[in-house]
């Protein structure tokens, strides 16, 4: 292949080249993901100068925003609260919500177990929560967000057992949905929670363990995932990866690479109201960062 041409600026002309971005701990695996719905995307913007499809992973939020800052990221995907992260370091701006699974929204479940005296968010304070880690959405920022808008102030614990102060909601972090859940139904923490979509799934919340749990409070639905683009993004490359993303679960030929990007059943425009949604999970984000981490 012959050498990309060399600007005036001595670096190499890239404006062949669409880059893909992915925060990921397993770079392997998740280059199989996204490699192939990429190759579909760059077969349809040819016309536009576009030839090649390149994967670029970082380690962090903090790595992707200097990477899109830098021109090196055109289009990331990314579940909301690192989307709209992004959106604040990087000025990424939303293209698409992605569906994964027949499912575009999800919530936060708060839950206890059955015979808990806790009935509402009121109740947690004084008590402990299981929460997943810091970079989920449903799992920590907007029940962290939640816990905030209620008057209730989130406080980190380094064990389960820990005790957080009288006005305080102690939270600890179990790493997996199966871990929240089995804290609390073992009687490890008072409450947990997890997305809608986790709740419902008999592998992160078993059947045994659900029959011991109840829910005490739900919150209202976010984005479960989204894609955005830098901002100085070409518009016709911009444009063209909307519709070509937005017509990709109608056509037979994309059906493997949807079904390998993170089993992604559609895309969908941004309406005004998970655009409202997704400027709460913004404005819950810094909340969260000043009163909180």
């Amino acid at each position: 292949m012959a050498a990309s041409p060399v600007p005036s600026s001595g670096r190499p002309d890239q404006r062949h080249v669409l880059v893909l971005g992915r925060i990921s701990d397993d770079p392997k695996s998740h280059y199989a993901q996204l490699q192939p719905l990429l190759d579909y995307v760059v077969a349809h913007m040819h016309d536009l100068g576009i030839t090649e499809g390149r994967v670029l992973m970082a380690r962090d939020a903090q790595q992707m925003a200097s990477y899109l800052r830098r021109g090196r990221v055109d289009w990331v995907t990314e579940t909301a609260s690192t989307a709209v992260a992004l959106g604040q370091r990087a000025d990424a701006r939303p293209l698409l919500l992605t569906e994964r699974s027949g499912v575009r929204e999800y919530h936060s479940v708060f839950f206890v177990r059955r015979e808990s005296q806790l009935h509402q968010l009121a109740d947690l304070r004084g008590h402990t929560l299981a929460l997943q880690n810091s970079a989920s959405t449903s799992a920590y920022l907007v029940p962290a967000m939640t816990l905030l808008e209620n008057g209730l102030v989130p406080q980190i614990l380094q064990e389960p057992d820990d005790t957080p102060t009288a006005d305080a909601v102690g939270y600890v972090f179990a790493r997996t949905e199966l871990n929240i859940a089995t804290f609390v139904q073992k009687g490890m923490v008072d409450a947990g929670a997890v997305s809608s979509v986790d709740w419902d799934d008999e592998r992160r919340v078993p059947p045994a363990f659900k029959h011991d749990l109840r829910v005490i409070h739900r919150t209202a639905p976010y984005p479960r995932a989204v894609e955005v683009v830098r901002a100085d993004l070409d518009p016709q490359v911009r444009d063209r990866l909307q519709q070509v993303l937005l017509q990709a679960a109608q056509d037979p030929q994309a059906k493997g690479a949807l079904a390998r990007f993170f089993g992604t059943s559609g895309f969908h425009r941004v309406d005004a109201r998970m655009l409202r949604r997704l400027d709460d999970l913004k404005r819950g984000l810094v909340r969260v960062r000043m009163e909180v981490e």
